[in-house]
C-alpha cells in the first residue's frame, strides 16, 4: 500500500477509538457501578462488563464505516469462538489486512476509577495464521480517562515514517478541543534515579519476578549502597499504558517476564501479555525506542488472542546496551 492509504487506515482507527473512547465515557457517567461485574471468562482473560459495552460498539463501528474496498479480519479479545471478518461473511483467504484490537486494555484499572486505561488497535497485510507482530504496518492508541481526568491522549502512525511521522494529540474531555502533544521517549545514559520496572500485577508469579528485578538493579547499579533507592518503579497494569510511559519520557525501561515466570513455576495462568496489549510497541519505535524479546529478538508472536509476549521496552540504545548483558546472564540463572 502507499503511505497516502495508510494513512488512511491510521485516521479510520482513530475514528474507530474515537468512537469507543465516547462509549465508555458516556457509560461511565451513569453505569459505573455496574463495570466491575464479570461477564464472562474467556482463555484470553476474564471479560468485565466494561469490556461488553466497547465490544458492540466496535461491531457496530466496522459494520457502518469500515470500507467495503478493503476486506478486514477483526481479532478480539471475546471472539476467540467465531471468525468475525467485514463485510460480513467475506472469507479470511479473501481480506486484505489483519486488524489485532484491544478495546479496553488496563480495564482493572479504569472499572475502579484508578487510573486512565487505553484502546489499542493495529493493522497488518493479512498473511493468515502467518501474520505476527512484526507484519504491523499502522497503530493507534486511544486514552480512556479516570472520572477525574480533562485530558485524554491518542498517538498514532505508520511504521517507516519515523518520529515525524507520529499524530499525537492530547483531547480535552471537557470541551471536545485538541492539541498537539509532544513525544519524547527519555534520553538519560543511565537508569539512576529514574522510572524502570518489570511487570508484576498479580500474585502469580510475583515473587520469582521480584527477586529477578533484584538481581538485575545489584547487577547494574549495586543496592544499598545509597540511603535513597536508585531505580523507582511503577506497576501500571496496562501494556498500552506502560507504552505510553515510555513515549512520553516517563519511564527508561519497562519488561514484562511473566510468561518465562509462569513456565520456570509451572503455573498454567493467562495472566499474561498478548498480542493484542503490545500491538501498538510500533509507534514506541518509529518514536527512537526499542521493543525486543527478552533475548534481545523482534517480536513476531501470531496476531491472536492467546500467545503469551515477553518483552523488555528501553527508552534509547544506550539504556538498552547498559542492561542487556546482566539481563541475558539472569534469564538463565533464574529462567533456565
Amino acid at each position: 500500500m502507499t503511505v497516502r492509504q495508510l494513512q488512511q487506515v491510521r485516521r479510520l482507527l482513530c475514528r474507530l477509538e474515537n468512537t469507543i473512547q465516547k462509549t465508555i465515557i458516556a457509560a461511565r457517567d451513569t453505569q459505573a457501578a455496574d463495570f466491575a461485574r464479570i461477564a464472562s471468562v474467556t482463555a484470553a482473560d476474564t471479560i468485565y462488563q466494561v469490556d461488553r459495552l466497547s465490544e458492540e460498539a466496535i461491531l457496530a463501528w466496522f459494520e457502518r464505516h469500515w470500507p467495503a474496498c478493503w476486506p478486514v479480519e477483526l481479532v478480539m479479545e471475546g471472539l476467540e469462538s467465531e471468525t468475525v471478518t467485514f463485510p460480513r461473511g467475506t472469507r479470511i483467504a479473501r481480506t486484505e489486512f489483519k486488524c489485532i484490537l484491544d478495546p479496553i486494555d488496563g480495564t482493572r484499572c479504569l472499572m475502579y476509577d484508578k487510573r486512565s486505561a487505553w484502546v489499542l488497535a493495529a493493522v497488518a497485510p493479512q498473511r493468515g495464521r502467518k501474520t505476527h507482530l512484526g507484519d504491523i504496518v499502522v497503530a493507534a492508541m486511544t486514552e480512556l480517562p479516570t472520572s477525574k481526568q480533562w485530558a485524554a491522549d491518542q498517538i498514532s502512525g505508520i511504521r517507516g515514517c519515523g518520529p515525524k511521522g507520529l499524530v499525537a494529540e492530547r483531547l480535552d474531555v471537557r470541551e471536545g478541543t485538541t492539541s498537539r502533544l509532544t513525544l519524547r521517549p527519555s534520553q538519560a545514559l543511565d537508569f539512576r534515579h529514574g522510572f524502570a520496572s518489570l511487570a508484576r500485577f498479580f500474585p502469580e508469579g510475583k515473587g520469582l519476578l521480584a527477586q529477578f528485578e533484584e538481581a538485575l538493579w545489584d547487577a547494574i547499579l549495586g543496592l544499598g549502597k545509597e540511603s535513597s533507592p536508585l531505580v523507582f518503579d511503577d506497576q501500571y497494569s496496562s501494556t498500552g499504558g506502560q507504552i505510553y510511559e515510555l513515549l512520553v519520557g516517563h519511564d527508561r525501561m519497562i519488561g514484562d517476564l511473566r510468561p518465562l515466570a509462569f513456565r520456570r513455576l509451572k503455573l498454567n495462568s493467562a495472566l499474561v501479555c498478548h498480542p493484542y496489549d503490545i500491538c501498538t510497541a510500533l509507534l514506541f519505535q518509529e518514536a527512537g525506542g526499542i521493543v525486543e524479546t527478552p533475548e534481545g529478538k523482534p517480536l513476531r508472536a501470531k496476531l491472536d488472542t492467546t500467545s503469551p509476549v515477553a518483552w523488555l521496552g528501553y527508552a534509547n540504545p544506550g539504556l538498552a546496551r547498559q542492561a542487556r548483558p546482566m539481563l541475558r546472564k539472569l534469564l538463565k540463572e533464574y529462567f533456565g
